[in-house]
Formats: C-alpha cells, sequence, structure tokens
C-alpha cells in the first residue's frame, strides 16, 4: 500500500521482486518514468550483492580476452618487423605506413560491419568468424613473396580483428555479473599490452636472423587465433542475445550454465522485462543508427562512447606501439637489435601497467581512471617531445661539404636533424667516444637503406673506428629522455585511457543499440588509429619529431576536458540501469544522471542487521520499506 507522509511517498512490504513492475502514478508522464526507474534500482542491487563468481566466467573471460591478445601481437610485432621488412623489401616512407596502417583501415571498414553481423548472428558466431579470418590472414603474410602480397595479408588480419575488436567486449559484458564486469571486460586490453610485448620479445628473439625473420614474427599469431577459434566452438552465446531473439528456453539454461549453482530467476526476468520494455518503447522497426540518433539518452551514450575512442586515438597511443622501435631509433639509438629490445622494455611497462586496472577499475571508478590516465599522458608527452627537442638542438654539425654532390639536395643540409627530415638522405660520420666528426649528409642508396649512393658510407661494412651510416636517427646523448618519456607515457596511459574505452563502451547502451553503438565507436577507434599511423612518418618530416608530439599533447588535454565535463560514473550499476545516468545534459561533470540527487532509503526490520546498515540490500525478504524523496523528477529529453 501507498501512504503519503511528509512529503515523502512509502512503500511499505513488498519484495523487491514485486517492486520491479511497479510504477507510482504522477501528474506527469515523465515523473511517473523517472519513479518507475528509480524503484527498479532495488532489484538492480540485489543482483549485484557480489555472489561468488562461478569459474566458467573466467574461462568466457579468457577465451574472449584472446581476440585483444590477438590484435595486440599484431599492432606490436610490426613495429620491429618494420625495421627488418623496411632494409629486405626496400619499404619507402609510404609503404611503411601502408602496411602499418593498412590493417587498421581494414579494421575500420569491418568494425563498422560488426554491428550488423552481431544482431544477425550473435557474438558467438562473430567471434568463430573473426578468430577464422585472423588465422588465414596469418598464413598469407608469413608466406608472402613479395611487398604487394603481404600488404593483402594485413588487410585479411584487419579484417578479423575489426570484427572481433567491437564483438568480444560485449560478449563479455552480457555474461559477467555486475560486480566482475569492469574487471573481466578489462581483461581484454590487458591482453592487449601482453600480446604487444610477447610480439617485442618475439622480435627481438629473431632479429638475429639474417634473413626472413619477420615471418617467424608475423606467422606467429596463427597460434593465438587458432586456440580461440577451438575454444569458441564449445562456449555458449550470450543469454541477452538469445533473449533478444525470442529463445527463451535456451537463455535461461546459458545463464545458469554461466551462474553455476545460483539461482538466476530474478536476474533471468529481469533481463527480460528490460528488454520487453525497450520492444515496448521502441514501437517497431527501423535503421539502428537512426533511432539511436532520435533516442536522447543513447544518443547521448553514443556521443561519449564515441568521443572516448576518438581521444584514445588521438593521444598517439598506436602510433607509439606501432612505431616505438622506429622512435627509438629516431631518438639516436643506432642499433636495430638494441632498438627493439628497449621496444619490448616499453611494452613490457604498457603490460604491467595496463594490468592494475583490472585492480582499479571496479574500486577507484571508470571516471577517476580515465581523468587521471589523461592527465599523466599530457604530462608524458612533453617530455617526450622535449626529449626530441633536445635531439634536434644539439644535433651533430655536417663538416664536410663534397665538392661532387651528385646534384644531390642531401649537400645543401647543414645539421643531421636537417638531414634525417628528408627521406632521400642519410647520415654518413666518424665517432671518437661523445663527439662526431668527418661527418656528410648523403644521398641514400635507392635499393637499400643500409648505405649510401655514393661516399664514405656507399655499400662498406661499419668498423669500430666506422664511418658509421644513420638513416632515421642522429647521434645523441639525449635519447634517455625519449625512452624516459616513452615509460612515463605508457605509465599514464596505460590503466586509464588503454581499457575505459572499451569497457565504458561495453556498459552504456540499452541491448537493442549495443551492438550498433559498439560498432559505431569501435569504428571511430579504428578510422582515427589509420589516419594518425598513416600520418606520422609524413607529419613527423613536416613539422618534426618534437613537434608532432607536442600535437598530440594538445589533443590529450581536449580529451581531459571532454572526460570531466561528459563522462559519467558506472561503477557497479546493473547494464540495464546505466541508461538513465544520460538522462540529463551531455556535459554536466559527470553528474547528468537525475536520479544522483535523489534520497533513495532502504529501512530493515531483520534482527540481523543494525542502523548502519541501512542503506545496503541483503535479501528480499530482509527489505521492509523503500522511501523515495517527493522531489521533482525532470523527463527525459
Amino acid at each position: 500500500m501507498c501512504n503519503r507522509q511528509d512529503d515523502e511517498y512509502s512503500l511499505t512490504g513488498f519484495s523487491s521482486s514485486r517492486i520491479v513492475n511497479m510504477g507510482i502514478k504522477n501528474d506527469t508522464a515523465g515523473e511517473d518514468d523517472g519513479e518507475r526507474r528509480l524503484i527498479k534500482s532495488p532489484s538492480s542491487d540485489t543482483l549485484s550483492r557480489n555472489p561468488p563468481t562461478q569459474p566458467f566466467v573466467y574461462l568466457l573471460a579468457f577465451f574472449s580476452a584472446l581476440g585483444g591478445f590477438l590484435f595486440g601481437y599484431d599492432t606490436g610485432v610490426v613495429s620491429g618487423a618494420m625495421l627488418l621488412l623496411k632494409r629486405e623489401m626496400n619499404l619507402n616512407t609510404m609503404w611503411q605506413e601502408l602496411v602499418v596502417s593498412s590493417t587498421v583501415g581494414a579494421a575500420a571498414i569491418s568494425s563498422l560491419s560488426g554491428g550488423f553481423l552481431n544482431g544477425l548472428l550473435g557474438r558467438k558466431k562473430c567471434t568463430l568468424l573473426a578468430s577464422f579470418i585472423f588465422t588465414f590472414g596469418g598464413f598469407f603474410m608469413t608466406f608472402a613473396p613479395n611487398k604487394e602480397v603481404l600488404l593483402v595479408g594485413r588487410i585479411i588480419v584487419g579484417l578479423g580483428i575489426g570484427v572481433a575488436s567491437m564483438t568480444l567486449p560485449v560478449y563479455i559484458a552480457e555474461v559477467s555479473p555486475p560486480h566482475m564486469r569492469g574487471q573481466l571486460v578489462t581483461v581484454i586490453t590487458v591482453l592487449i599490452t601482453a600480446g604487444q610485448f610477447i610480439a617485442c620479445v618475439v622480435d627481438g628473439a629473431f632479429s638475429y636472423m639474417k634473413h626472413d625473420g619477420w615471418r617467424y614474427m608475423l606467422g606467429l599469431s596463427v597460434l593465438p587465433s587458432i586456440l580461440q577459434f577451438v575454444g569458441f566452438l564449445f562456449l555458449p552465446e550470450s543469454p541477452r542475445w538469445l533473449l533478444q531473439k525470442g529463445r527463451q528456453e535456451e537463455a535461461r539454461q546459458v545463464l545458469s550454465r554461466i551462474r553455476g549453482c545460483q539461482d538466476v530467476d530474478e536476474e533471468f526476468d529481469y533481463i527480460r522485462t528490460s528488454i520487453e520494455e525497450e520492444e515496448k518503447e521502441l514501437r517497431g522497426g527501423g535503421i539502428i543508427f537512426l533511432r539511436i540518433l532520435g533516442h536522447g539518452p543513447t544518443r547521448r551514450a553514443l556521443i561519449v562512447g564515441c568521443g572516448l575512442q576518438m581521444f584514445q586515438q588521438l593521444t598517439g597511443i598506436n602510433t607509439v606501439m606501432y612505431y616505438s622501435a622506429t622512435i627509438l631509433q629516431m631518438s639516436g639509438v643506432r642499433d636495430e637489435r638494441r632498438a627493439i629490445w628497449l621496444s619490448a622494455v616499453t611494452s613490457g611497462t604498457n603490460f604491467v601497467c595496463t594490468s592494475l586496472s583490472i585492480w582499479l577499475v571496479d574500486r577507484v571508478g571508470r571516471r577517476k581512471l580515465t581523468l587521471a590516465s589523461l592527465t599523466g599522458t599530457a604530462l608524458s608527452l612533453s617530455v617526450l617531445s622535449l626529449g626530441f627537442l633536445l635531439a634536434a638542438q644539439y644535433s651533430p654539425p655536417v663538416t664536410l661539404h663534397p665538392l661532387d654532390s651528385h646534384n644531390s639536395s642531401c649537400a645543401k643540409y647543414g645539421y643531421c636533424g636537417d638531414c634525417m627530415l628528408n627521406p632521400a638522405c642519410g647520415f654518413c660520420y666518424h665517432e671518437n667516444g661523445s663527439s662526431v666528426f668527418d661527418s656528410t649528409c648523403l644521398p641514400v642508396n635507392p635499393k637499400t637503406t643500409e648505405h649510401s649512393a655514393w661516399g664514405g658510407c656507399a655499400n662498406q661494412t661499419e668498423t669500430l673506428e666506422g664511418p658509421f651510416w644513420a638513416y632515421n636517427f642522429c647521434p645523441t646523448t639525449y635519447s634517455w629522455v625519449v625512452l624516459m618519456g616513452l615509460l612515463l607515457y605508457l605509465t599514464s596511459f596505460a590503466p586509464g585511457m588503454g581499457p575505459m574505452p572499451w569497457t565504458i563502451n561495453s556498459e552504456i547502451y540499452p541491448l537493442w543499440a549495443r551492438s550498433t553503438g559498439n560498432a559505431c565507436s569501435a569504428g571511430v577507434n579504428w578510422i582515427f588509429n589509420v589516419v594518425l599511423s598513416l600520418t606520422f612518418l609524413h607529419i613527423a618530416e613536416l613539422i618534426t619529431y618534437q613537434g608532432i608530439f607536442f600535437v598530440y599533447m594538445g589533443f590529450t588535454v581536449l580529451g581531459l576536458l571532454f572526460a570531466f565535463g561528459c563522462l559519467p560514473e558506472t561503477q557497479g550499476l546493473q547494464l540495464e540501469d546505466i541508461e538513465t545516468l544520460f538522462t540529463g545534459p551531455l556535459c554536466s561533470c559527470g553528474t547528468s544522471s537525475h536520479l544522483t540527487n535523489r534520497n533513495i532509503q532502504y529501512i530493515r526490520k531483520s534482527p540481523e542487521f543494525s542502523p548502519v546498515d541501512n542503506g545496503k540490500v541483503g535479501l528480499e525478504n530482509d527489505i521492509a520499506y523503500i522511501t523515495v524523496s517527493k522531489n521533482e523528477f525532470p523527463p527525459p529529453k
């Protein structure tokens, strides 16, 4: 019964299962909707009482996260493989960028189609499809006879990565219990960084081969893709997708299998009721993307999700990972193998720091992690830019200008830094301790970048006395500043902006828009990924290396302002309740939910609870009263 007392509605003697579908009639439809959603929340809390997590959930998370490992391995392995490929296949700047960016470009296209495939085929079949495509592409790259075939293989691999990138976070989010959802979705990003680290170790191991070491680097990616394909043959479909397709009995069986011995009746009814309410609100079909744009809360969620994915890439993370060995070489690390192993150190740092996010995400919260990460990333990018600036300011001078320049434009440069910005030139020098002498800027050999076209460094094996041939780097004593900047960058980025955009996007959309919303946000991620990776080397030549990292720092500051103003906290909420966070204005400093200022009080009569336990939800029969303040409830816009 309902009794009105002192401007409050007091609801007495109802179990939480009855409260789920109960509404309080009010003067306006907006108030009714707001209070109905508010009353519904106790059921959400009841479902997230942190019951023991079944081992089967970890098995689901592991095989799903293998997709992240595949993505990480592919992006990490190309960093070291590129140093060998550009020498053996004589790749110029454009071909280097094509080999790197073709994968992410294909991933952008396939991720946009992944929403349709997810709705049509389901999460399981899409994962199997992605694993098969990735395996096929891995074999294609391994046996590539030339750079054109290698490029095709990279595109095939990208198609598989794109489908997996928007499918697997959704799958894990839909099968995880609420109190574990953030951690389990974050496992995908942790395995991305693990894949990048393992790839760098593999790069280092095979860099000692004189020829074709890159084939083994790229070919080993098929092993985890085969493992994921076999594993998913025995894993169930998402129960939420099954319910959406009307396969209720199968959905109940899957949910029972995932939750083990727990009673799933309340969770099953809760999910089913939410889906039925969504279908009533939709009132018919239509293109889902257009329905998202026409529905205020979901449209705002899409803006936040796409914005986070965009700024994740604009911080330059995948440029750093794709070109980490090249960046270290640019900073003055002369030896290829040393650059590859130092790249492994940076990838290891990325992996360790991302692993911290599993522990932090459901303790600190998504919003705080994201804001702290963006702040640290901006500061570390300034250090990275400073390292290259110091290297440029103290760049060794060109001391020898040959009388016979063979009409080369390289002869006009007076410093090594200027010489390096021209991809047709290299720096030939002698070294005495830390000092450089008898240095010349010479044109590079058109057949191989290992030698100059003529002069002292043409077709000559380096000795301890020199001369030394520098291509893509200048000898400098400031390489340690760049390495420190890279380590600080990954330490800041990895726990927050690495996993949080994927974790948050897997949560913030209602079920009817979840596949399409994740496809759109993943597509935005891949589009900006391909733009940055395709232009990094050319822009670095245009505005210098320190300039491009300064630009990334500016983008990071903009991302910090966006996250501070528009990102709400989703920690601990049921997937079906998160939509309420976006019923208010888009950007209100993380407090957009109209529920955040409402007074919700739970009072228990059970003798096992003391007054200090008020506000916590126990078993259904522990709830004696629910009191809701009679404040205004603005209708969703």
